[in-house]
């Protein structure tokens, strides 16, 4: 999934003719502490609240002040994990989005980039989840597909985390199915340390009520 598919219309950018109370109103309106100023198609950076509750006389244009902004974007063909790092690195509300000769195209709010990777992940579709511990050396995901897809089972999502100066790898596997027994023998045959697992029937509704209460909190 490109940025270019995740740009929502729903936030405008400001101007620099438009004032410091303008801005507050449209953050409040939209639920973000960040609003891109674009002059015609120029991107000229983000503001934060912070930024205009400092300003002396927040009534003014925002041209009439010297705004030390951040500039940070991404390009339309970047992949939504690229979106993802600059949200986490800056701890932004919202990711401006560039085209190839650096005109501004829209944004990508936190809320639509949470929704989109949930659907993406398959975070919120039925099935069991398996959490696997391996070292580095061992981990062939050739073998972790063939063991599942022999139990007639799909893998829906995957993502790996290992923790620094560790060898150790903590595989997170959604799966297709909700019985998941038959997967589970099958990687303690192998050898393969099983460290968790969720069954349907014990996360869907606590997964999908902690997501609504997640993107309640993003709105608040």
């Amino acid at each position: 999934m490109l940025a270019r598919e995740l740009i929502t219309d729903v936030i405008p950018p400001l101007k620099t003719s438009d004032s410091g109370i303008k801005a507050l109103h449209w953050m409040d309106e939209f639920r973000v502490s960040h609003l891109p100023i674009v002059n015609n198609s120029e991107f000229l950076g983000l503001i934060t609240d912070t930024d205009i509750l400092d300003l002396n006389a927040p009534e003014e244009a925002l041209g009439n002040h010297p705004l030390s902004m951040i500039r940070p974007f991404v390009y339309e063909s970047e992949h939504i994990f690229e979106v993802l790092k600059m949200v986490a690195r800056m701890n932004l509300s919202l990711v401006p989005v560039l085209d190839a000769d650096n005109n501004y195209l829209g944004n990508i709010s936190l809320r639509s980039l949470v929704e989109r990777f949930a659907e993406t992940a398959a975070v919120l579709n039925p099935g069991g989840i398996i959490v696997l511990e391996l070292n580095q050396n061992d981990y062939s995901l050739s073998q972790i597909a063939r063991i599942v897809e022999e139990n007639d089972t799909k893998i829906l999502s995957l993502s790996i985390n290992n923790e620094p100066d560790s060898t150790q790898l903590e595989l997170t596997i959604k799966l297709n199915r909700e019985d998941i027994r038959s997967i589970i023998a099958s990687f303690n045959r192998y050898n393969i340390t099983v460290k968790a697992t969720f069954q349907q029937s014990e996360f869907s509704e606590d997964i999908r009520n902690r997501f609504d209460m997640f993107m309640n909190y993003i709105n608040m």
